[in-house]
């Protein structure tokens, strides 16, 4: 691991309703909230949302692939979810080293992902760990 505090990295993907259904069968999640619509309509909801899988999803990947990337696994994960990510958005995920210990293979990361208005629908931080 060769990190250093503030580097960055950044992940975008659309959300799909494909990923959606296809995260409903892997987990089981098939809240009404991801599938219909007069359901949401009744909720402060003003469409269909993924399910917050979907969402951390993109971070999985940006810390296995990107940053650190290959052989990263999260210790823990602290966050929330400020806004919902819906079907037909494009989310981008962004982390931000604010500590490593390279030595360790040990870094801390601030994790934000935003849609393509700029609303954060997850902030929070996780430390990570590269075997």
């Amino acid at each position: 691991m060769d990190l250093e505090v503030g580097q960055k990295a950044q992940r975008e993907m659309a959300v799909t309703a494909a990923m959606v259904k296809s995260y409903a069968e892997i987990t089981g999640d098939y809240n009404p909230l991801h599938f219909y619509e007069e359901f949401t309509s009744k909720t402060r909801f003003d469409g269909l949302i993924c399910q917050g899988g979907v969402t951390t999803g993109l971070l999985h990947a940006l810390v296995a692939m990107d940053m650190p990337g290959p052989g990263t696994v999260f210790l823990s994960q602290s966050w929330s979810f400020p806004k919902p990510a819906y079907i037909g958005d494009t989310i981008t995920a962004e982390a931000t080293v604010t500590s490593a210990n390279n030595r360790r293979s040990i870094a801390k990361l601030d994790i934000s992902i935003k849609n393509k208005a700029g609303d954060e629908v997850l902030n929070g931080e996780a430390p990570v760990f590269q075997a």
